[in-house]
């Protein structure tokens, strides 16, 4: 099975304090080192995962995730996700992780922190 890329996008012209990073393709054992990177070197007191275009995830994604939650709690910081598909929450809810994120429909919700009524 050939590697499925992940795209990575640090999009830039937000409000100062926040950084949106926007995933392209399943987060994956095979490809999520770049992504555990970024967020571990994110020191942005609002990190916005924009998980749209995520089709799937594994658990190693899973681990990425929660890995991003636990070091942005543990320094007061704020994680939001947006977008996140239908198979990509099961996969949450399956894992028993999905009670630790804010979830938002949209990136300009997440800056607002208008949260999505789920």
């Amino acid at each position: 099975m050939p590697q499925e890329p992940l795209q990575i996008e640090d999009v830039s012209g937000i409000p100062a304090g926040e950084r949106v990073l926007r995933l392209n393709g399943p987060v994956l054992l095979s490809n999520f080192f770049a992504f555990q990177s970024m967020v571990r070197g994110s020191t942005s007191p609002t990190l916005i995962l924009d998980l749209t275009q995520v089709p799937y995830i594994d658990s190693a994604g899973i681990g990425a995730l929660v890995g991003a939650y636990v070091n942005h709690q543990k320094d007061g910081r704020r994680l939001a996700l947006v977008g996140v598909t239908q198979r990509v929450r099961n996969t949450m809810q399956v894992t028993h992780v999905e009670q630790f994120f804010q979830f938002y429909d949209t990136v300009a919700a997440a800056e607002t922190g208008s949260a999505k009524a789920s």
